[in-house]
């Protein structure tokens, strides 16, 4: 069984004792492995660790799904709980990452907040994800995502490096999870299209996609795009989707409508493979 926590996520559940922030941050345990998936914004995620029973001390490595503060920002504080032998990322992680107020002409620092001399600095090995990396026999990460949803856009505003050029989220990784006979889908945000993201995991592992959980990035689309995700994702045989963080309200409410068995994931719920 793999066991997933949610440390932190913007909405609450009935557990009025955890604090929330605009980020996400995910307590992993499998039969091999304890890990963490995305750090939050702040290292609020490790106050509510203790409340959930989510032992900090026995993470034995760190995954960041992107370079984004609210999913990087918390990692340098994790380190007075935790002591990982690596941070997982994708390629380009340290490109600098901004968003583009194109009327105002400025630009505002989106990105981790750490680089790769701090992570050398506190001894912490960078393992970078390139297509699949198995971690256990229970999970793999994976990148490098082809673009084959061509609605699956990026909003122009999102930019990176040192020439502001436009974010092709490259850098941006999931975690798979066995679950029965397919696995299950764990996003931080989905900026390259969970379609893409969903489709690239069932062709390269050859194994159904039954369950797909955390942030879509749907929040900017309009109901032609989320209903055909919707459409996509059923054909594809997915049966459950968990919505969180970054998925936007109007998703939740066609998700209601739809047959795909769908839930909102808040700060303290569990969920188990």
């Amino acid at each position: 069984m793999v066991s997933i926590k949610i440390l932190v996520e913007d909405t609450g559940s009935e557990n009025h004792s955890l604090e929330l922030e605009h980020g996400l941050s995910l307590y992993v345990e499998t039969p091999q492995s304890v890990f963490v998936f995305d750090h939050g914004a702040t290292g609020m995620a490790w106050r509510n660790a203790p409340r959930l029973h989510a032992a900090l001390s026995r993470v034995q490595f760190a995954v960041c799904s992107h370079a984004h503060y609210d999913h990087a920002g918390g990692f340098p504080t994790l380190l007075q709980q935790a002591k990982p032998q690596a941070l997982y990322t994708g390629a380009g992680f340290w490109d600098e990452k901004y968003s583009w107020n194109q009327a105002e002409n400025k630009y505002t620092y989106l990105g981790a907040g750490f680089g790769q001399r701090e992570l050398a600095d506190w001894g912490i090995e960078q393992r970078v994800c390139q297509d699949v990396l198995a971690l256990d026999d229970s999970c793999w990460l994976m990148g490098n995502f082809p673009r084959i949803y061509t609605f699956e856009t990026i909003p122009a505003r999102f930019v990176c490096g040192t020439d502001k050029h436009i974010d092709s989220f490259g850098d941006e990784i999931c975690l798979v999870v066995r679950e029965g006979e397919g696995v299950a889908v764990i996003t931080g945000c989905s900026h390259p299209g969970i379609l893409n993201m969903v489709t690239a995991v069932h062709e390269r592992l050859q194994l159904p996609v039954l369950s797909v959980m955390g942030g879509t990035h749907l929040m900017e689309a309009d109901t032609a795009r989320i209903d055909q995700t919707l459409l996509r994702l059923r054909a594809m045989g997915v049966r459950r989707l968990g919505l969180c963080h970054c998925s936007g309200t109007l998703v939740r409410e066609r998700l209601q409508q739809d047959e795909i068995a769908g839930c909102l994931l808040s700060t303290g719920d569990v969920v188990e493979f």
